[in-house]
């Protein structure tokens, strides 16, 4: 998994005064989900729009497909574009055509027919579930039947790398979790994912590595296990007592019944308190995750209004 499949060195894009991506670095490797977790306004969607050629950088390069593709660091060729499967924001569908007629549009542009076309439409609907709805209107469709068609629609022509743009946005839990099984098999599969989001749940379910950035630049990038140790912080214990022992000390902060206390390793911590006879009749241990790594890189939450 050494080799890259797309690679932004030094990336920068301004509106005006708005600095939207400002000196990002990062490569995405062959077989891996990449994740780009930040807030609303992190710079990820103009990140994903330079990586395909939509937006033109100020300065810094974009490169797809592997070191010796020719042109591969102009996104906006034809032989650069067909390695890459898009799922914007933005639905990119058309609501007036069926589920089916929209795969074989795309599958045209992209210049696939015949039987290839036919094979590859029946595969996605069916990845989608949507075979049941292929000659149903898309306007007839719920938030995530359209975005299954919309991923649908970015991996007709299989592509090399998968850019998914917050794909989880607007829809109900039911398409939420049929998504990330969706991603979960690309993946066994060896599928290549760009996968933004500013749902830290979700990257840290989904990716092998996790680029977190803020207001255009990127604050940490690493595994997400490395990240949690090196910014999650200790676990948090809140229990309430059911009797406690005289002269057991008791760590963190009392009131009445009930503590709070921070703690590296929290199961050593109450196998240590139980030992000298301290009884729980709650106990809830809050592990470090990425929204507390966002807390410490920058001091807020990641989703603070």
């Amino acid at each position: 998994m050494a080799d890259s499949l797309a690679t932004i060195s030094s990336l920068r894009k301004s509106f005006g005064d708005l600095k939207a991506v400002d000196d990002l670095s990062f490569s995405i490797r062959q077989g891996e989900t990449f994740g780009l977790l930040g807030p609303n306004g992190a710079g990820k969607t103009t990140t994903i729009s330079m990586l395909v050629g939509l937006l033109k950088p100020d300065s810094g390069t974009v490169s797809i497909g592997s070191p010796e593709c020719s042109n591969a660091s102009d996104p906006t060729l034809p032989r650069v574009r067909k390695l890459v499967g898009v799922a914007p924001q933005t639905l990119s569908i058309y609501e007036a055509m069926s589920a089916k007629e929209n795969l074989e549009f795309f599958g045209q542009l992209y210049g696939i027919s015949g039987t290839k076309l036919r094979e590859r439409v029946a595969w996605c609907l069916d990845f989608a579930q949507l075979a049941d709805r292929a000659k149903s209107r898309v306007s007839t469709f719920s938030g995530g039947m359209k975005r299954r068609l919309n991923i649908a629609v970015a991996l007709l022509h299989e592509p090399a790398v998968l850019l998914l743009d917050e794909p989880t946005v607007g829809v109900d839990p039911q398409s939420r979790n049929h998504i990330f099984e969706c991603i979960q098999t690309l993946r066994e599969q060896g599928m290549t994912i760009l996968y933004t989001t500013h749902y830290m749940e979700e990257a840290q379910r989904l990716c092998d590595r996790v680029a977190i950035v803020d207001h255009g630049k990127l604050l940490a990038l690493d595994t997400v296990d490395h990240l949690l140790r090196q910014y999650g912080g200790a676990s948090v214990v809140t229990a309430d007592l059911e009797t406690t022992p005289n002269g057991v000390e008791i760590p963190g902060t009392r009131t009445g019944n009930t503590i709070r206390f921070e703690a590296q390793h929290p199961l050593e911590e109450v196998a240590r308190l139980s030992g000298k006879g301290v009884a729980f009749q709650t106990l809830n241990i809050a592990q470090p995750n990425l929204e507390s790594v966002f807390l410490t890189l920058t001091g807020r939450k990641l989703r603070d209004e």
